[in-house]
């Protein structure tokens, strides 16, 4: 869905008041980290007292529960950061670039590309592990954010309508393929959906490893186009006469959201509703100043997926609800609450 506003106002400088607020909100916003960090690493199938718990977190004495926290859940929990990190910055930098506060990064086709990828590797080359699904759907993604950009700039720049757009027709064809190899290949179907549903579980030290550079790199540059951002919401006429590099700042966009959703959906799979309603819930704390969306974005994101993962194991123990489950059945309605109080938070 396509959303024209008109060009908004520049924003006045915050008062010292104003940045006070939004600096102690990311102190706040750290502290609840944490929190959820050690809740992470306490809470699972197999109960561990905490004092247990915060012992071998610190000294790991090879006992059962130090291989169960260091081996299984510190990284669990440590790939539910750097992806919820990934997924709320990529979210924040696609409504940016295309000043639209409906986008998420699946709209330049991110999404469906790394599935299509993954359900390519099962079919026809017999990929069965967690790091197999990772490299196809890492190329599958970057595939597909290339052909949307081209398609959006061909004969002429691409702007956020045509990015959209190109993405929206990348998106309805890939999916056509996706369902027609899962129609036509049931036994590929049944290694698909457990990727698919966008889990933090069975996920390791390797897979954490593998994607940390790429985020790291996406995250660097995120950061430095926050300005140019700011810039380019004034439109792109104005843009220009203020001196910015249009087209620079949406190539470099579009290749910061292909970094770090294609590492994160390459993790844990397709997690809905996160790149779109964290940084609504940014700007609502922040305003409109991406130099303050994009950190607020990549700090309440991980919040978010690591509870969403904490909550998925306690309501039917052993057995654990996907991250992704949860954060699509509670996302929604936090999302149409949010819609509902600001209606669209101003981009």
């Amino acid at each position: 869905m396509v959303v024209t506003e008109r060009p908004p106002a520049a924003a006045s400088p915050p008062s010292a008041a104003a940045r006070t607020f939004r600096a102690g909100g990311l102190v706040v916003g750290l502290a609840l980290l944490a929190l959820m960090f050690l809740l992470s690493i306490w809470v699972g199938s197999k109960s561990i007292p905490f004092t247990s718990t915060w012992s071998v977190l610190w000294h790991n004495d090879g006992s059962t529960e130090a291989v169960i926290i260091h081996d299984l859940r510190i990284p669990r929990t440590l790939l539910g950061v750097v992806v919820g990190a990934a997924l709320g910055l990529a979210g924040a930098v696609m409504q940016a670039l295309t000043r639209n506060p409906l986008a998420d990064p699946g709209l330049l086709g991110v999404n469906t590309g790394a599935s299509a990828a993954v359900v390519s590797g099962i079919a026809f080359v017999g990929v069965t592990s967690v790091l197999g699904y990772i490299w196809f759907a890492f190329a599958g993604a970057a595939i597909a954010s290339v052909v949307v950009y081209v398609l959006g700039s061909a004969g002429r720049s691409a702007t956020p309508d045509r990015l959209v757009l190109a993405g929206s027709a990348v998106m309805a064809v890939l999916q056509a393929y996706i369902v027609g190899i899962l129609l036509l290949m049931p036994e590929t179907f049944n290694q698909f959906r457990f990727w698919n549903v966008g889990s933090l579980s069975g996920r390791k030290w390797d897979v954490f490893l593998q994607i940390s550079p790429f985020v790291a790199v996406g995250v660097i540059i995120a950061l430095l186009l926050a300005r140019p951002l700011n810039v380019l919401a004034l439109g792109d006429q104005t843009g220009k006469a203020l001196g910015a590099h249009v087209g620079r700042t949406r190539v470099l966009g579009a290749v910061v959201v292909m970094l770090l959703c294609g590492a994160g959906t390459a993790a844990i799979g397709p997690v809905l509703f996160l790149g779109l309603a964290v940084p609504h819930a940014a700007r609502m704390l922040v305003g409109p100043d991406q130099r303050w969306v994009l950190p607020y974005s990549m700090l309440l994101a991980p919040i978010a997926l690591i509870g969403a993962d904490v909550v998925g194991r306690v309501l039917n123990p052993p057995e654990e609800l996907q991250a992704g489950i949860v954060v699509a059945f509670l996302g929604a309605p936090v999302f149409i609450a949010l819609c509902r109080r600001r209606k669209l938070a101003r981009l």
